[in-house]
């Protein structure tokens, strides 16, 4: 389930970082925003490029969610699973005006 909220973090965040105008505080915000409504607090974030608008029109723009498998779950950390790090990155190209 975690796994899916953080994939789907990352689209959201994304699909702002594309935008024009769009600042690297407002992709965190939306990322936030989205992983706290799944109840996941502390992951991760990076946008790269940073800030998203140094990429070009059609240029890629990737942003990355992680966060350490035995920060969400509630069940005992098995030891081959201690340091496991869920992540999840969707990468769109710039919409910016040519």
């Amino acid at each position: 389930m975690v796994q899916q909220v953080i994939t789907n973090a990352s689209r959201e965040g994304a699909r702002r970082a594309v935008l024009d105008g769009v600042t690297t505080a407002e992709i965190e915000t939306a990322v936030a925003d989205y992983l706290s409504a799944g109840s996941i607090t502390g992951a991760e974030i990076v946008i790269d490029p940073d800030p998203p608008s140094d990429a070009g029109y059609g240029e890629p723009v990737t942003v990355t969610v992680s966060i350490g498998f035995d920060e969400v779950s509630w069940l005992p950390t098995p030891i081959y699973l201690g340091e496991t790090e869920l992540s999840a990155n969707t990468v769109m190209r710039r919409e910016s005006v040519q």
